[in-house]
């Protein structure tokens, strides 16, 4: 069975860094496009960044854009997200999910697994 097991949350200061880790099994890791999304409290589900199967194309939400940087490494089936200079506002549960393919797609709602999240907490 697909399993998606994101680590490396916790809490961070303001302009600090943190580093995001989703262990994937059950699949083919090298086949499928994958993202990484968060959901702050009282808010959706929001796309953050993804990652073609291969790891040639990365895409960015705006306001992570130049802060966050996502790989995969595919010999170890693991997805990563770099976070750096991070805000307050970067504060909500992560989730790393699998597309329905190669691709990256941006809406939330066309992923058909998701982890359990790791929460990154973002405060002096």
């Amino acid at each position: 069975q697909v399993q998606l097991v994101e680590s490396g949350g916790g809490l961070a200061q303001p302009g600090g860094s943190l580093r995001l880790s989703c262990a994937a099994s059950g699949f083919t890791f090298s086949r499928y496009g994958m993202s990484w999304a968060r959901q702050a409290p009282g808010k959706g589900l929001e796309w953050v960044s993804g990652i073609n199967s291969d790891g040639s194309d990365t895409y960015y939400a705006d306001p992570v854009k130049g802060r966050f940087t996502i790989s995969r490494d595919n010999a170890k089936n693991t997805l990563y997200l770099q976070m750096n200079s991070l805000k307050p506002e970067d504060t909500a549960l992560y989730y790393c999910g699998r597309s329905q393919g190669s691709w990256v797609n941006i809406d939330v709602g066309e992923y058909d697994y998701w982890g359990q999240g790791t929460q990154v907490t973002v405060s002096s």
